[in-house]
């Protein structure tokens, strides 16, 4: 008998970086001494713009286009206003067959080196291979939208949620605001005067369609409301 593998409660790396080339709005492409910033990705993230490829792999000599080193930085901002809205940076390296043309109308090939995400968890390297292998974060896209609408609209939800975070808040919380959400669950940022920490709020189970999100929100939102803790989180 297999032994039992507790659920995922967070994404992977590979997963993070994929959500945030999904999500980009806006990169910076370095090559040839240059750097450029893109803003044009039209909902189509990064990967609608580059179209990544695994490294040439041939006989010696038979690469005979010169190939340029590009670098392409993406930052991960969190969409509502919660201190320190920095959530990760990702850099992936790799070489374009021609000069980059920033004007091109066409998805540009670019031979994948590698991706590295960096934030607060540490640094992580993905592979090509992890990288399209892991699934596509149905939320990844839909993301800001939501969390500005739960913040924007919804705010009275929020100290709700707190009654879920075991062992509760310390005394001297000035402000608890969601900073991410993805198939895996939600994360609220606990500020305080000098200092802040991120808690998770698992979902039952991983959304697997962007329809599934609300009602697990909702859960989360009946099982805080069952719970007995009534005291003034924010005293």
């Amino acid at each position: 008998m297999r032994p039992f593998a507790p659920r995922p409660t967070t994404p992977t790396a590979a997963e993070r970086v994929r959500s945030i080339l999904a999500a980009a709005h806006s990169m910076s492409v370095v090559s040839d001494g240059t750097s450029t910033e893109v803003r044009r990705l039209d909902g189509t993230g990064a990967m609608g713009h580059f179209h990544l490829h695994p490294p040439f792999e041939g006989t010696p000599g038979a690469q005979t286009t010169m190939r340029v080193p590009v670098r392409l930085e993406l930052t991960d901002i969190a969409p509502t206003p919660v201190r320190d809205r920095l959530r990760a940076r990702v850099t992936v390296t790799g070489l374009l067959s021609a000069p980059y043309d920033a004007e091109s109308t066409e998805s540009t090939c670019l031979e994948f080196g590698q991706a590295v995400l960096e934030s607060a968890d540490g640094r992580d390297y993905v592979t090509l291979h992890t990288l399209q292998a892991a699934p596509l974060d149905p939320i990844a896209t839909s993301e800001a939208s939501m969390l500005t609408h739960l913040v924007d609209d919804h705010s009275e939800l929020v100290p709700l949620l707190l009654r879920l975070i075991h062992p509760h808040p310390e005394k001297g919380m000035v402000r608890a605001l969601p900073v991410a959400m993805d198939r895996y669950g939600l994360t609220l940022r606990l500020e305080y005067s000098r200092t802040h920490h991120d808690v998770r709020l698992p979902f039952k189970t991983a959304v697997t369609d962007i329809n599934q999100a609300g009602p697990q929100i909702h859960a989360l939102l009946t099982t805080a409301r069952r719970l007995s803790h009534t005291g003034n989180l924010l005293a």
